[in-house]
């Protein structure tokens, strides 16, 4: 049994679609006064306030503001919760501060549970029935359909969209018996042991002269100053939208190569070895005098996505009973590694072809790096399940509050047993 997110486009009437954009805005507001709420109640009297403190004041809130009493008791909830997961991750140091959001910066909401919704649909197009809104006509196709679990309305790009994740069992196809290492780059996207090369199909620059014209064009609008309280012209914000429709489209097509790359890949292979990047610190700003440089080589990084692309090849040959190995590559070196002999030697980034002095061995540099991740590989398959990983995502069920619960019922239990043992 495997959880996944099957997108939807929704077409709602034009009373549905008005009726949305306010509800939308009930939980902006509604997220901006719990992030108050807690803000304030620290800075001013020195006390944090929980979910679960916030949820209990959901009731007595309802009373005095009745138009969100059509929203739902648990959408309101999930929405008091996203509040509580921007804190968690402030506090893991995984993002900043939890900032109050605007109507056109929040998307939408979550029915973190069955209640209040319903998919009418085997998989493939149909309705989406949600209570106090009727029937909406969406359009979609999932590769697995199951037993739907969780429901998220987003608005982005001026359509709705309807983001379900379900339990099912995934029928992705025995892969053939071939092992493959595989090396991400930005000269070339990938390079594989066999000796192929994936080009990069730098998505980004083929739309950059479409948004720098625009962007020309934008500069002679009005744009939006807070401090001085000036508003944005239209034609200022009709040039944005245009410019975010480019980026859109932009990564719609990223995200169409990646799938056709990675199923390409994990249908001939059963074993894949790529190697351990730490892409958020490959793609930090530079604090040196080399910033333009720096910007660009992080463009070309995020053009290319290597993050999502290797999580599409994993997931995918982990459904299709496969291996997924991530070679350590400061202990391994493979861009300075002879495959061949195993010979080290470094290399600067513009030696862009593998000679060994060792052995004479010659071929291209990302290959080589290729085959030593597939020779280290070989020896140590296993399968790619993620027990062992402790990290958690969020997809707007309440597991974690429940989890919760359960500790502190356990804990209460434990600290119960402990003072009656000592006062017999």
């Amino acid at each position: 049994m495997a959880t996944k997110r099957i997108t939807f486009r929704l077409y709602p009437s034009k009373s549905q679609n008005n009726k949305m954009h306010y509800w939308r805005r009930l939980h902006k507001d509604l997220y901006n006064a719990c992030l108050s709420h807690r803000i304030t109640s620290y800075k001013k009297f020195g006390k944090s306030i929980s979910y679960f403190d916030q949820q209990n004041c959901l009731p007595e809130f309802k009373e005095y503001w009745e138009e969100y009493k059509e929203l739902g008791s648990h959408a309101l909830q999930d929405t008091v919760k996203r509040v509580d997961f921007a804190f968690k991750r402030f506090f893991k140091l995984k993002s900043g501060y939890p900032k109050f959001k605007s109507s056109r910066h929040y998307r939408g909401w979550t029915y973190p549970c069955k209640s209040g919704w319903k998919a009418c649909t085997n998989g493939k197009n149909g309705y989406l029935k949600i209570t106090n809104l009727g029937n909406i006509k969406m359009r979609g196709q999932a590769r697995d359909w199951g037993t739907p679990k969780t429901c998220t309305i987003m608005y982005k790009q001026g359509k709705w969209y309807a983001s379900i994740t379900v339990d099912c069992f995934p029928t992705r196809p025995t892969t053939y018996t071939g092992a493959i290492g595989l090396d991400f780059g930005t000269y070339h996207a990938i390079a594989d042991s066999n000796g192929d090369v994936v080009d990069n199909p730098r998505f980004v620059r083929t739309a950059q002269s479409k948004i720098n014209k625009i962007a020309k064009t934008s500069r002679r609008k009005r744009p939006p100053n807070f401090r001085k309280k000036v508003k944005a012209s239209r034609r200022w914000k009709k040039a944005n939208k245009a410019v975010a429709k480019i980026q859109a489209k932009v990564a719609r097509q990223r995200q169409d190569w990646q799938h056709k790359v990675s199923t390409q890949i994990v249908s001939c292979n059963s074993l894949v070895a790529t190697e351990k990047l730490n892409l958020k610190g490959m793609t930090r700003k530079s604090k040196g005098k080399n910033k333009p440089q720096k910007s660009g080589l992080n463009r070309s990084l995020l053009d290319v996505g290597i993050g999502n692309l290797k999580d599409l090849i994993k997931y995918k040959v982990t459904e299709a009973g496969g291996f997924y190995i991530e070679v350590p590559t400061q202990k391994v070196k493979p861009s300075q590694t002879c495959p061949n002999c195993g010979h080290q030697k470094k290399k600067t980034l513009a030696q862009r072809e593998h000679h060994c002095d060792n052995c004479g061995y010659r071929c291209d540099r990302d290959v080589a790096a290729a085959m030593v991740m597939l020779n280290y590989a070989r020896g140590m398959e296993r399968p790619s399940t993620d027990d062992d990983e402790s990290t958690s995502v969020y997809c707007g069920s309440f597991k974690q509050v429940a989890q919760m619960k359960r500790h502190k019922r356990v804990s209460s239990a434990i600290a119960d047993t402990r003072s009656s043992c000592l006062n017999d």
